[in-house]
């Protein structure tokens, strides 16, 4: 059985051979560890794609996560006057004046030439009807890491358009590991690109003082979601997630999850699973409490369940819950793997999610978030040998 198949057998909530393994990586986890420049592991389509495959291949993982879409080719030669290089990041200076600071372990961030430039959009201004114009403020297309429209669109269009090079990433891939290995793209989820539009105090605010109005504009932004998602799921990926990360607690209470999560989630979700796709749903944070909702969203599938003190889910407890309904993919503990001074404290902890996960099929090891940048890569490699020797069915 090779890792496609484990991985396929796994989302259907069944028994695979053995417990597949999957992590996430965080971008800075890239950076550090792939022997790539950053620039040109964010700019341009071939270096991601060889970064997340020499990083496959070297933890030995099952599936590979493709969480920022292709780039336009040349991008960096045409738009980039200077790259200065310091002790921490490079700083890339476009010919618009425009500056790029890659940090050696973290997204790049945006900094505009003119100061004044608005960078989100303003919740007492904006018109829901209206949002085409969305792609001009850096500060919200930069906050979602796609970066989609880095060339090709001189005015503002319909949120349902994508750019040509939206697939090179994907393409690249495939390429590069065939059909061996479980290759996923993502989206992300309404709210998140609600929470990117506006700035996150900014958006949580619009909560209580004007919900119908949050209404109108998660509608209008579900449109962007469904399309880069079903996009994907049509252009042949194993699997589409759905990224949510500001949906748990302490940012929204359950109720909150129900009414402005729920409803556009799902939309997304059935789109996704009308072209024969799984799709699944990574949120951060505490959702014990939500478990049952984020069924209601139609995924497939929870990823992360961060496991106290991060969260408050309990992998045996979210078994019984949920794991007859959908598979499950995370529970490791992020920081506690990133603190781990020695093999047998990886070993322990890895070795107990797999038990605790094996029971029934269903589940994939990985880490409840992303895999922190500066997690030395010895632990990685140990979480396959580790769902070898005790994942088998």
């Amino acid at each position: 059985m090779n890792s496609r198949e484990r991985m396929a057998i796994a989302m259907r909530h069944q028994q695979p051979d053995r417990v597949p393994v999957m992590c996430q990586l965080a971008v800075g986890h890239y950076f550090l560890h792939s022997g790539i420049p950053a620039e040109e592991i964010w700019f341009t389509s071939e270096g991601f794609a060889e970064a997340l495959v020499r990083m496959q291949r070297r933890y030995r993982f099952d599936g590979i996560l493709i969480n920022v879409p292709g780039r336009p080719a040349g991008w960096l030669d045409r738009n980039v006057d200077s790259v200065k290089r310091d002790k921490d990041g490079q700083w890339l200076t476009l010919r618009t004046r425009d500056r790029i600071f890659i940090p050696n372990d973290d997204n790049a961030q945006f900094y505009p030439a003119d100061e004044t430039e608005p960078l989100r959009a303003d919740f007492a201004t904006i018109d829901p009807e209206r949002l085409d114009f969305i792609d001009n403020l850096k500060g919200y297309v930069w906050g979602t890491e796609h970066i989609p429209w880095l060339e090709g669109k001189d005015v503002p269009g319909p949120l349902s358009v994508l750019p040509s090079y939206f697939f090179d990433t994907i393409d690249a891939v495939r390429r590069r590991v065939g059909h061996e290995v479980s290759v996923h793209g993502e989206v992300f989820s309404p709210l998140t690109h609600y929470m990117e539009l506006f700035g996150y105090e900014q958006a949580l605010m619009t909560f209580i003082m004007d919900p119908g109005k949050v209404h109108a504009i998660l509608d209008r932004l579900s449109v962007a979601a469904v399309t880069w998602a079903t996009a994907q799921a049509r252009y042949g990926v194993d699997a589409v997630l759905i990224s949510s990360a500001f949906v748990g607690g302490p940012f929204l209470s359950p109720r909150m999850y129900k009414e402005f999560v729920v409803p556009y989630e799902r939309r997304v979700t059935e789109a996704v699973k009308a072209e024969g796709v799984p799709v699944y749903t990574h949120t951060c944070g505490s959702i014990g409490d939500r478990l049952d909702l984020m069924l209601e969203t139609g995924t497939e599938g929870v990823d992360t369940l961060d496991p106290p003190p991060l969260g408050n889910t309990e992998l045996a407890v979210a078994k019984q819950q949920i794991g007859d309904k959908v598979f499950i993919k995370g529970n490791m503990n992020a920081v506690e793997l990133l603190l781990a001074t020695n093999a047998q404290q990886v070993t322990d902890h890895a070795s107990n999610r797999v038990l605790l996960g094996k029971p029934g099929g269903g589940y994939i090891l990985s880490t409840a978030c992303s895999v922190a940048p500066r997690v030395e890569p010895w632990k990685l490699e140990m979480l396959t040998p580790i769902a070898e020797a005790l994942g088998e069915y």
